[in-house]
């Protein structure tokens, strides 16, 4: 067995690699690539793989540790503010696909028992698939990615009572209602242990772990927070996607959630690969070539009711059309917890024959089909945008509080209420500047108004919006949200408004620079790139570089695009010749002590520099900085002394500034 599984390995992972070349060639995304696959290996065409069972179990861990980065990533404060989605649009999204799909099935001649389990399978969508999709294009953090995320987290935890529901449907029911009691007994239990263990008792663990400086020991230690939730929670009845996420919010509650991410990330994606190949070696290719049209139809049968449904429970939280269609978009999928119910259905016999097969091909069919369709998406709302509808329906229904409208003009608009809009806002007040904050978030919306923040909800993408916010007698615009497709229509529609104002653009993307140029900023700042900026000016005063010349080297590297950070060739000043006569210089710090040799002399009369060859540069006394000193100043115990010098000086003049030692 352990040859085989290694065997197994071998070619997985060659396949993988030859897929996905051609995948990044195509521009596919890796997570189809992967699906693509599990199909090529799987038992259905061409038999690479016989290890399937050994597959899934690794499969499972993909799932484990994908979930519990998300969890990290995220936190309990961001889970609070995404409690109407969870408790909201959640269970509105799963009744009305359940409904759906029990009516679509009764006129289909199914059984009731079988049309309610054909509800419960459509209803559930692909956490896994989902989250790494928002995660890899930085759209977690949106108003559509935190509303999906919020009815993921939903349909994970309804997996468990429709689990209990399987045997009634089938006519084996036992006492249901006692083994909801105890499932709910064991949640409220689970939920207290993980609130306790994230406030007391991780992150004592963690930081007497961090004390050792070992960091074998510290990366067990997440690995067994991980899979010991995890666990749990499937001990309890509960999924392990969601114990795993549970696992990932304790940890984010402690500072050691930067480390434990960056040392779990490549154990990730390695294991999540798994999952993805699994699924496509599920596929029963055979069947699918025998029924295409039915197949075809069905698939975009169950598109089009998850993308309506899910994208009506958003509008229900009272978001705009291009939110709802963004989430119904990204949640059209028929998930990987059906695939555990189908089999449950199964085993009870209510689902089989070519019913079951047929929702294995078409639920691995809108999985490959998710990627493309959260690609569209943007592209599909701004479409939808362009219909004669309601106001109300596409700026969303909170833009029916009152809105001020006596906005100044000359003012600056912020799009976006994060860490970078706050910032500015605070600057902008402690400047006199007035301002206007366009936010999406209507929790954030509501506090921030009671804190008398010139703040309203609304979609910026949309014109009504931005008159609301006076963008035409505005006279900058600053944009920080983490949506591309939205920053770039943002941009064009201001530039049309307001041919004269100034706008600025933080992106995270490289590759929307031109695109952000070329529909109206005046200004885009890729945030990589002024963290590399910031950190080499701080390089270069370290090498004592005037600072003039630091200046100028930034003012360059920004006026030029960042083309010289961008590997494109382009003459910047150089500063070489002052390093090569600089580097055997040294800055360092000496307090005086009270009996030192220089204790109580001046300037003048200890003549470090000509006599010892270092330089006092400042004296820090007391609270006071007191730089380039005269000479007759006089050297006071407890001074600071800012000296510079060769090493070799510095380091014979040492015994100047101590005191000499006292022999008993």
């Amino acid at each position: 067995m352990p040859v085989s599984i290694l065997t197994d390995l071998v070619v997985i992972f060659s396949l993988s690699i030859g897929v996905l070349f051609i995948c990044h060639q195509l521009r596919v995304p890796a997570t189809v690539g992967f699906i693509l696959t599990g199909i090529l290996a799987g038992p259905d065409l061409l038999g690479l793989v016989r290890a399937v069972h050994e597959v899934e179990m690794l499969a499972d861990i993909g799932v484990i540790l994908l979930l519990f980065t998300i969890g990290v990533e995220f936190s309990f404060a961001n889970l609070l503010q995404i409690r109407q989605s969870v408790l909201v649009a959640g269970p509105v999204q799963v009744a009305a696909t359940c409904l759906a799909g029990l009516f679509l099935s009764l006129l289909a001649g199914k059984t009731m028992g079988e049309a309610i389990f054909i509800g419960f399978l459509l209803s559930l969508s692909s956490t896994a698939i989902v989250l790494k999709l928002l995660q890899e294009r930085g759209d977690v953090d949106t108003p559509h990615g935190r509303t999906s995320l919020g009815i993921l987290i939903f349909q994970d935890i309804i997996i468990v009572p429709m689990m209990l529901f399987v045997p009634l449907l089938s006519g084996a029911s036992e006492n249901i209602g006692v083994s909801f009691l105890i499932l709910f007994a064991k949640g409220i239990i689970i939920i207290s242990l993980v609130v306790a263990c994230a406030k007391w008792v991780v992150p004592h663990i963690l930081y007497q772990i961090t004390r050792t400086g070992n960091r074998e020991l510290f990366l067990l230690a997440i690995v067994l927070i991980c899979i010991a939730v995890a666990w749990l929670t499937a001990q309890a009845g509960l999924s392990l996607a969601l114990g795993a996420f549970l696992a990932g919010l304790i940890v984010s509650e402690t500072e050691y959630s930067h480390q434990a991410l960056g040392n779990i990330l490549p154990f990730r994606d390695i294991f999540a690969s798994f999952f993805f190949i699994s699924i496509g070696m599920l596929l029963n290719v055979d069947f699918l070539l025998k029924n295409p049209g039915t197949i075809a139809l069905l698939t975009l049968g169950v598109l089009f009711l998850k993308t309506l449904l899910a994208g009506s429970a958003a509008l229900l939280l009272k978001f705009p059309l291009r939110t709802a269609v963004l989430v119904g978009l990204a949640l059209c999928q028929i998930g990987e917890f059906s695939f555990i119910l189908s089999k449950a259905g199964q085993s009870q016999g209510i689902f089989s024959g070519d019913g079951y097969q047929m929702f294995l091909d078409v639920t691995i069919i809108t999985m490959v089909a998710t990627p493309l369709m959260i690609a569209l998406a943007p592209r599909a709302a701004d479409f939808m945008l362009r219909w004669p509808l309601p106001q109300r329906l596409k700026l969303g229904a909170h833009l029916s509080e009152e809105i001020d409208r006596s906005i100044a003009a000359d003012h600056l608009v912020i799009v976006g209420f994060g860490v970078n809009g706050r910032n500015l806002a605070q600057a902008a007040k402690t400047g006199g500047i007035p301002y206007v904050i366009i936010e999406m978030n209507p929790e954030t919306v509501r506090w921030e108004r009671k804190r008398g923040e010139p703040i309203f909800y609304g979609d910026a993408t949309q014109e009504e919006i931005l008159k609301h916010a006076n963008i035409k007698e505005a006279r900058v615009m600053v944009i920080v949200i983490n949506d591309p497709a939205a920053t770039r229509r943002i941009v064009s529609l201001a530039r049309r408004l307001n041919p004269r104002a100034y706008i600025i653009v933080r992106t995270r993307y490289l590759q929307e620079m031109q695109s952000l140029f070329e529909l109206g900023a005046n200004d885009v700042v890729p945030e990589e790139f002024e963290t590399s900026v910031e950190i080499f000016t701080l390089v270069l005063r370290k090498y004592l570089v005037a600072k003039e010349e630091i200046e100028r080297f930034a003012t360059q590297v920004r006026a030029d695009g960042y083309l010289v950070l961008r590997g494109i060739s382009r003459e910047l000043d150089s500063f070489g010749d002052g390093l090569r006569h600089l580097h055997d210089l040294e800055i360092i710090t000496f307090r005086l002590g009270g009996q030192a040799p220089i204790t109580g002399k001046s300037m003048a009369e200890v003549e470090l520099r000509k006599k010892h060859g270092v330089t006092v540069l400042a004296i820090r006394r007391n609270s006071r900085m007191l730089p380039n000193p005269e000479p007759d100043m006089q050297l006071l115990a407890n001074d600071l002394l800012i000296v510079m010098g060769s090493p070799e000086n510095l380091s014979k003049s040492t015994w100047l500034f101590k005191s000499p030692e006292v022999k008993s």
